[in-house]
């Protein structure tokens, strides 16, 4: 479980996360959205504890900032959005870079169960043909995969994600957001994701928090939290309508 109760935090001393509570339990995939600015990857940062926070966030019962980093990374892993590559590793040993945390010194070698999880999940992933290739090469939607592969092979409790579909055309989104449900669901882990297509947060979440000006404003159902007076409210706009026109256009092709 990931209790996290009236959570602080921000930069230079200038809060942008204010009193944020939510608990997820086990098996959860959870979607936070809101607008741009509003707290979401800060939120994701101060869980897996990159930035300092005041308040409390645990991990079945344990604090957070109490673990030491190399703990931590077998309890929380955070894909982040995709900037720049700064050094060419190719897809296998960008994949191994999980296992590290299950090392038992610096300079150990993987071990053969260690290989075979990365494989594995190389994979499941659909790149496994691209293994050797340098992930400079590889187009943005592939380097996302590699990234989930590699979060996937370093099996933490809970795997954050900010915008994890970026740079994916449509198959591969529901792809990956397939591949997380099920992870979350047979390994009894949790999933928190933050996503801006409403479509997919409805497809996905199992409970989503809603965000506004570093405040949760609402938490629970994807049914209960994207209601049309509240996305209305929120975005300054007619979402639910809109959508619902957009559907027309599809039946009518």
């Amino acid at each position: 479980m990931l209790e996290i109760k009236n959570i602080y935090s921000g930069y230079d001393g200038i809060d942008i996360i204010k009193d944020v509570s939510v608990t997820v339990n086990r098996g959860e995939n959870l979607c936070i959205v809101g607008p741009n600015g509003c707290g979401k990857s800060t939120l994701l940062k101060s869980i897996a504890n990159i930035i300092d926070y005041r308040g409390s966030i645990k991990i079945d019962g344990k604090e957070m900032s109490s673990m030491d980093r190399k703990y931590l990374a077998t309890k929380v892993g955070l894909m982040s959005q995709i900037s720049q590559i700064y050094f060419p590793y190719t897809v296998y040993d960008t994949v191994a870079f999980g296992r590290y945390p299950y090392l038992k010194g610096v300079f150990s070698d993987l071990s053969i169960e260690d290989k075979n999880i990365v494989i594995e999940n190389i994979k499941k992933v659909n790149l496994y043909e691209l293994k050797d290739k340098m992930i400079s090469e590889l187009s943005g939607g592939q380097l996302q995969r590699v990234f989930l592969a590699r979060i996937f092979a370093q099996n933490p409790d809970i795997i954050l994600l900010d915008e994890p579909t970026n740079h994916l055309d449509l198959k591969h989104q529901i792809e990956l957001l397939e591949n997380l449900n099920s992870w979350a669901k047979q390994n009894n882990k949790i999933v928190i994701g933050v996503l801006h297509d409403l479509n997919l947060v409805q497809y996905f979440a199992d409970n989503v928090l809603m965000m506004n000006k570093g405040q949760a404003i609402s938490y629970g159902s994807s049914k209960d939290v994207l209601n049309e007076s509240l996305l209305k409210e929120i975005y300054g706009l007619d979402i639910k309508n809109f959508m619902l026109e957009i559907l027309k256009r599809w039946e009518v092709v």
